[in-house]
């Protein structure tokens, strides 16, 4: 890959992940690689100085941080057609991160140019919040797009977190869930929320999306893995008492009100996230990430 200008992002709140940033940066320079460095604490139109101009448009984004810093990079410049490079900074290894190593022995930068990685093609969520019974150039009062998950959840100030979600499937209503919540999920998504709270887990290569409820009241309420073509429709129940909130790859967006519903589909713009073919593979890191077994007959011929 031939690279001129290079898009870093650093995790704010981490010193050594700043740190990182200015020698990745220096790294760059050494190849006349041109970088802009910028804290992930950043809003919309900050960054959008870096990716309006057809000049100053990066050939990728290097990140900088964990899975949570990635998320928000990743839900910000995927409209841009942007690939993305994420290096793990300060924490264990991620399901969306490569190793510091390739960083601070600065093979990475040998290993995009010679091209010796994949671009994997994740696919986003996108949900549209919307208002019952009006015109269709009215009705839409927010969109969001996320990589993980959307989930919903009662707002803070409930005594209680129970609440009930319809769901419809392709405009046919299929479950009233009642419980903590729901979660839609990508299968890259699979290894996050939706795993904590009992879901499989997924290979973010297979072309499908999770709905997995929280903490349910009835054991009939189990998750289910749907092809990513279909469209969902999430409504609040009105015998339920209280809102719901909106929440995209842990972070808050809106709270759902009773005239108000959710419509969730396959996004328009895919994540391109550069894997390195050198890096700990997929299942290796569920191996590490779960403490499961692995091959036992390699761990045999060590003892």
């Amino acid at each position: 890959m031939k690279l001129s200008l290079v898009l870093i992002v650093y995790r704010s709140d981490s010193s050594i992940a700043q740190e990182a940033s200015k020698f990745c940066e220096e790294v760059l320079k050494v190849k006349n690689i041109k970088a802009n460095r910028i804290g992930s604490d950043f809003r919309r139109n900050d960054i959008e100085k870096y990716l309006c101009n057809p000049d100053l448009q990066p050939d990728i984004g290097i990140v900088l941080g964990g899975d949570g810093t990635f998320l928000k990079c990743a839900n910000t410049l995927a409209d841009y057609d942007i690939p993305l490079l994420s290096i793990n900074i300060g924490g264990n290894l991620g399901f969306l991160t490569q190793e510091k190593d390739f960083l601070f022995d600065k093979t990475f930068i040998e290993i995009l140019e010679k091209e010796d990685y994949t671009i994997d093609f994740r696919n986003r969520l996108n949900c549209k919040v919307c208002i019952s019974g009006t015109s269709r150039d009215k009705k839409i009062i927010k969109s969001y797009d996320a990589l993980n998950d959307f989930y919903f959840k009662s707002v803070e100030e409930d005594i209680s977190p129970t609440n009930q979600i319809q769901v419809e499937i392709d405009n046919e209503k299929v479950n009233e869930y009642k419980g903590d919540g729901l979660i839609i999920s990508t299968t890259t998504g699979s290894t996050a929320y939706s795993m904590a709270a009992g879901g499989p887990i997924v290979h973010p290569s297979i072309d499908a999306m999770i709905i997995n409820p929280i903490c349910p009241m009835s054991l009939a309420s189990r998750p289910i893995v749907i092809p990513n073509k279909s469209k969902l429709i999430i409504k609040p129940v009105k015998q339920s008492n209280g809102e719901i909130k909106l929440w995209r790859d842990g972070s808050k967006c809106m709270t759902i009100k009773e005239t108000y519903y959710c419509q969730i589909k396959k996004s328009e713009s895919p994540c391109k996230i550069i894997k390195f073919k050198q890096s700990t593979n997929y299942y290796n890191t569920l191996i590490k990430k779960l403490d499961w077994k692995g091959d036992l007959s390699k761990k045999n011929q060590k003892s």
